[in-house]
C-alpha cells in the first residue's frame, strides 16, 4: 500500500523495526518519532509567545437544570428554539450570540470585544439577509455582564433568551427582562470558546 501512496512525511510515537525497514524502501520518506500527545482533555492555543490551555467544551447539556429566572417563562415554541440556539452558540468565538427561530439561526455575532457589540453584529447580519427577527430568541455563550445587550436584542424583537447567568449583575439584567417582557433562561454552565 505504502507504494501507490504519496507521502513525505510520517509523525508517530515510535517505529516498529519492520516499519522502518518498509520506510527505508522510500528514500524521500522521512519518518519523525515525536512524543505522544498531551493531555487530551486540553485544547492549546497560541497567543503571541504564550499557550492558553483550555478544556474542550463536550459535556453533554441538562435541560432539566436550566432555570427560569423572569416572571415569564419561554413557551413551548421559544423553549424549543432555546435549546437550538443553545447548540449552535457552542462553537462560535466568545462574546458569541446567535438569534434563531423555528430552528434555524437568524444571525450569528462572536469575536467582538463586548456582548453588545456581538448582538449588533447578529442583528445586523439578519437584516441584511431580509429575516425577520420579531419573536425570535437569542442564546448568549457567557452570561450577559449589563443589560445592554439584551436590551439591544429586545428592541430587535428578541423575545427570549438563554445565557449562563452568574454575573455579578444578573439581578439588573433579569429586571431589565422583565420590564421588557422578555423570557430568560439561565444553563448554569458557559459556551466560553476562545
Amino acid at each position: 500500500m505504502l507504494a501507490r501512496q504519496f507521502v513525505e512525511l510520517i509523525l508517530a510515537p515510535g517505529f516498529s523495526e519492520a516499519a522502518l525497514a518498509a520506510l527505508a524502501r522510500k528514500p524521500r520518506v522521512r519518518a519523525l518519532a515525536v512524543p505522544e500527545a498531551g493531555d487530551p482533555g486540553h485544547e492549546l492555543r497560541r497567543l503571541g509567545g504564550l499557550w492558553l490551555a483550555q478544556q474542550p467544551d463536550t459535556a453533554a447539556e441538562d435541560p432539566a437544570a436550566w432555570q427560569v429566572v423572569t416572571r415569564r417563562a419561554p413557551d413551548a415554541d421559544e423553549l424549543a428554539d432555546l435549546r437550538f440556539a443553545w447548540h449552535c452558540v457552542r462553537p462560535v468565538r466568545s462574546n458569541a450570540v446567535v438569534l434563531a427561530r423555528s430552528g434555524r439561526t437568524l444571525g450569528i455575532g462572536g469575536g467582538q470585544p463586548s456582548r453588545v457589540w456581538s448582538v449588533r453584529l447578529a442583528v445586523l447580519k439578519a437584516r441584511e439577509a431580509g429575516l425577520e427577527l420579531a419573536g425570535a430568541v437569542m442564546a448568549s455563550d457567557g452570561f450577559l455582564p449589563f443589560p445592554d445587550g439584551l436590551e439591544e436584542a429586545a428592541r430587535a424583537g428578541i423575545r427570549a433568551v438563554i445565557q449562563p447567568g452568574g454575573s455579578l449583575r444578573d439581578p439588573e439584567v433579569i429586571a431589565a427582562a422583565d420590564a421588557l417582557g422578555v423570557a430568560m433562561v439561565f444553563t448554569g454552565r458557559r459556551h466560553f470558546r476562545h
